[in-house]
């Protein structure tokens, strides 16, 4: 027999890489059905079915900072409250972990969205894909809806910065309330950014108007960042003042 005609056989060791490829692929997507029936349920969730992926600029804030940020997030929420976690899934992950324990009826609870590039998360249903490089090419009906943002941009440059800031005041109430209603809204409202300190002139120039400033709270990352990060945020609470 001709050997182009014989069927190739794979060796011991390539099989068994075969088999732990299988493995993996078919656990990975049982972790990703169960996180999907957990977040339909109001079980407790966890960032530790989502890999961080370096080359798409991901870093998971610790489950201590991102339990802190949502936790001002959801200060004076109510049903009548729309949050939007802005390249934040963390913080989302804890926002929906706070909720779930708060025993509040649904009609009680904020509305949520996740603004995120990677569709891994798409397994929420407050999933919205968003990339900063098209930064209003978002559902028309977001538009001017929400009162809490938190906006963590994945990269540490003007453009990016820019950008989301776009984001922001395009999905923001105060942006589009009348002028006499304005500062009403502005002074009700809760904006977070969290990004590198190097951006600090950057970003204060950007969120001027809405009252945005350093504060003293450093959010920790899960597996360590060499930038060094700062919060910045427009108003005070026990866990941070302003800087001077």
């Amino acid at each position: 027999m001709d050997d182009d005609d014989e069927t190739p056989v794979l060796s011991g060791s390539a099989l068994d890489a075969l088999k732990e490829f299988y493995a993996d692929r078919d656990a990975r997507q049982k972790q990703f059905e169960d996180l999907k029936a957990g977040a339909e349920a109001d079980a407790a969730l966890s960032m530790e079915t989502f890999a961080e992926d370096w080359n798409q600029s991901q870093f998971w804030y610790s489950d201590e900072t991102a339990t802190v940020l949502a936790e001002q997030l959801l200060r004076g929420a109510d049903g009548s409250t729309t949050i939007a976690a802005v390249s934040a899934p963390s913080v989302f992950i804890q926002l929906k972990n706070i909720l779930a324990k708060s025993g509040k009826a649904d009609d009680e609870k904020p509305k949520l969205y996740l603004l995120e590039f990677d569709e891994r998360f798409n397994v929420f249903p407050e999933f919205v894909f968003y990339d900063f490089k098209t930064p209003l090419k978002l559902p028309a009906q977001m538009r001017g809806t929400v009162d809490h943002i938190i906006c963590d941009p994945p990269f540490l440059s003007e453009e990016c910065q820019t950008k989301a800031a776009m984001t922001v005041r395009w999905l923001s109430k105060w942006s589009t309330a009348e002028k006499s209603l304005e500062a009403e809204q502005r002074a009700a409202s809760r904006l977070i950014v969290c990004t590198g300190e190097r951006m600090e002139k950057v970003v204060t120039k950007l969120y001027r108007p809405q009252g945005l400033a350093t504060t003293t709270f450093e959010p920790v990352h899960k597996n360590g960042l060499s930038n060094e990060f700062f919060c910045y945020a427009n108003f005070e609470c026990e866990q941070w003042k302003w800087r001077s």
